[in-house]
């Protein structure tokens, strides 16, 4: 009886379990996404490009006359003073030049003042009837011709005269130095193909580095025209070539006005100051350019997906994944996008996995 009592009471256990079962709802959410609400902020982004040193004003320093260099005047990487001599080349066969036209003139002066006294003494018996117009005229033409003798031997002391100061090669601008390859002794000439030395302005130094022509498309439209451009981009910095960033900051003053058909590239330029001259002409270094962007709409790249160089992400509408196009900034940081178009402040996206859902997809969000 008690063994009857017993299965009569595990039966209706079961059959308890079983309504249970059936009465109890099904679980119909989806799956666990983190999602974030977009929002406006401010972003600071920047762009790197390889660019080149060169003193304000380089000048390559090389002989107008030849001969051989009997004086150095100035040390390596010295500092020089614009008129400066840098070096003598040897000046006696210019001096003898010289000293030769000199008596040339002398001559030609003597022979001009003997010519007009003939010229004036046969004007005379003209005058009188002694001599003929034949005569008279013979006597102005050696005048003019001795005349002409003196402006050749005058404009031949002036080549003279110019040739021996070549001798001493100036600095036509302050600067530095650079390295010297020739020595006393050395013959020079004006079609040598190294020059005696470079001399550098750096009290600034130029720093050249190329944008495509999209980038700069970019920034005139950021900033209304090129002339606006110019005038309101930020300051740039200089990273060095050791990897230190350098101690100033520079500005953009000038764009290339012709784009390079062989690269696409267009030439710009950023001055920075030097007074510890550190920046040396010739060096190499990294530019870097802030782009600010102020009350834009952000999210993180990991919360878009690619399709044709489309950018999309999903928004989170109803509780499910809905895809929407979004413009993007065409410069980012590596880690978010700043979007232009197709999302507003308020809007909710998932923020993680965008690659992997499908449109309509469930969300719960974390």
């Amino acid at each position: 009886m008690k063994r009857l009592f017993r299965q009569t009471t595990v039966c209706g256990l079961c059959l308890l379990g079983l309504a249970a079962c059936k009465e109890a709802p099904q679980q119909t959410g989806g799956a666990q996404y983190k999602t974030l609400t977009v929002s406006s902020t401010d972003r600071t982004l920047t762009r790197e490009y390889t660019a080149v040193v060169q003193g304000r004003q380089s000048v390559e320093i090389r002989p107008q006359v030849s001969g051989t260099i009997t004086e150095v005047c100035i040390n390596e990487g010295a500092k020089v003073h614009k008129g400066q001599p840098l070096f003598i080349i040897d000046q006696v066969p210019y001096q003898a030049a010289l000293e030769t036209a000199t008596a040339n003139v002398k001559s030609a002066e003597a022979s001009v003042a003997t010519a007009r006294m003939t010229a004036d003494s046969k004007q005379t018996l003209f005058n009188n009837k002694v001599v003929s117009a034949f005569d008279l005229q013979t006597a102005k033409n050696s005048l003019l011709e001795a005349e002409a003798a003196l402006a050749q031997a005058k404009a031949q002391e002036t080549s003279a005269k110019n040739d021996l100061s070549y001798t001493v090669v100036k600095s036509p601008v302050d600067g530095v130095s650079g390295m010297i390859p020739y020595r006393v002794g050395a013959l020079v000439d004006a079609s040598i193909t190294t020059p005696l030395t470079t001399v550098s302005d750096d009290e600034e130094m130029h720093v050249y580095f190329s944008m495509t022509e999209n980038q700069i498309l970019t920034l005139i439209r950021q900033y209304g025209t090129m002339d606006k451009t110019l005038k309101q981009m930020p300051q740039v910095e200089l990273r060095l070539s050791d990897g230190q960033m350098y101690a100033h900051k520079g500005r953009i003053d000038a764009i290339s006005g012709t784009i390079d058909s062989s690269t696409g590239a267009i030439s710009l330029r950023a001055t920075f100051p030097n007074p510890e001259r550190m920046l040396r002409n010739g060096g190499s270094g990294t530019l870097i350019l802030p782009y600010q962007r102020n009350n834009v709409l952000v999210v993180p790249q990991e919360a878009t997906y690619e399709i044709q160089d489309k950018v999309f992400v999903y928004k989170v509408t109803d509780g499910k994944a809905t895809s929407a196009e979004v413009t993007v900034f065409p410069i980012d940081d590596g880690r978010e996008y700043i979007v232009e178009s197709g999302l507003q402040a308020g809007d909710v996206i998932v923020a993680e996995g965008a690659g992997l859902l499908q449109e309509g997809t469930l969300i719960n969000a974390e």
